[in-house]
């Protein structure tokens, strides 16, 4: 069996590397890796960064193909902002608990029972969860566009409740939450991870904002992905216990090979439990055939896009300067 389980044909002696860069070359196409991807994707990549920000690197060159390596919603995001562009994934399959939690025709539902309220949406969701929101949010631009909302504006703020209540708890805003979670986060064990520090005394915690309340209150530093790079980078210690997914630390040990990071464990007592397994569908092979075929490919409605892509440039508009915070940016 195969790389796409029985098509494609066999793929024994080829020297991926050699053809994926062979075709990155020849399909004009620029390769996009979200940290949470295994190291030999990010290693090849043209761009490894957050969704938001790597879509926007795309859109920024002259490239013809976007060949996207992270999520579904990270890769229609790309085609929201690039619809000339070819997007392709390298499996389609590659979904996210969050956009699952929060089915389009339940949201608009949500929201047609709470017409006061605008709805403030977090970036891991469908393109038509988008399209029915009025602002969308990135873990480091949410705080910003929530201090320009009126006091008085009731806000649905979805899908993600551990976002969502960690932003309230920090501004002091009452927000109507849907119950979403990433199971990535989820899997964090506070037991395990309080252990793991007496282990280490002094050494900091930097934790993801999706994660669960009793996780987020035992860290220093609460931010996106780049944003904990960033805290990476600047911090004086030597030691880092990182709570989101493991494979982040690939970035930080190339970028600081002199620190030591230490993922933060599931129930197990070890960080495997916390690899992300959509993210984990990707590899080389599926990549390769992706640029080959230039398949499973992101098409999208011309209607949907425009509208959900308004959503999008109310974020850029209210908070531009927040999206990609503390990116390493190109390799």
């Amino acid at each position: 069996m195969d790389a796409r389980g029985g098509t494609g044909g066999s793929l024994a002696g080829l020297d991926l590397l050699a053809e994926i860069n062979r075709l990155r070359k020849e399909r004009n196409a620029v390769i996009l890796a979200h940290y949470y991807q295994r190291p030999e994707i990010q290693d090849l990549a043209d761009f490894v960064g957050d969704s938001l920000e790597l879509s926007r690197k795309a859109a920024a060159t002259d490239a013809d193909v976007i060949a996207f390596c992270g999520v579904r919603f990270m890769a229609e995001t790309a085609k929201i902002l690039s619809p000339q562009k070819t997007v392709i994934l390298p499996d389609m399959d590659a979904g996210c608990s969050l956009e699952d939690s929060c089915p389009p025709d339940k949201f608009a539902a949500f929201r047609a029972a709470h017409p006061d309220h605008i709805a403030l949406t977090y970036i891991n969701c469908s393109t038509e969860v988008k399209a029915l929101s009025d602002i969308i949010v990135t873990s480091s631009s949410a705080e910003k566009i929530l201090s320009q909302i009126p006091p008085e504006q009731k806000i649905i703020f979805g899908p993600d409740k551990h976002l969502g209540g960690y932003l309230a708890r920090k501004t002091g805003r009452d927000m109507l939450l849907w119950p979403g979670v990433c199971i990535v986060h989820e899997a964090f064990s506070e037991t395990e991870l309080v252990k793991l520090m007496a282990q280490h005394p002094g050494a900091p915690v930097a934790a993801h904002p999706e994660c669960p309340a009793h996780i987020v209150e035992h860290a220093d530093y609460v931010g996106s992905t780049s944003g904990i790079l960033q805290y990476a980078k600047d911090m004086t210690g030597d030691t880092l216990i990182v709570a989101t997914e493991p494979h982040i630390i690939h970035q930080m040990s190339l970028a600081m090979p002199e620190k030591t990071f230490i993922g933060a464990p599931g129930a197990d007592g070890n960080c495997n439990c916390n690899i992300c397994p959509y993210m984990a569908l990707n590899t080389l092979e599926k990549l390769y055939l992706a640029l080959r075929d230039l398949t499973p490919r992101v098409e999208m409605d011309e209607e949907l896009r425009l509208r959900a892509k308004k959503s999008l440039d109310r974020m850029l508009d209210m908070a531009s300067g927040t999206v990609g915070q503390g990116d390493l940016g190109k390799r």
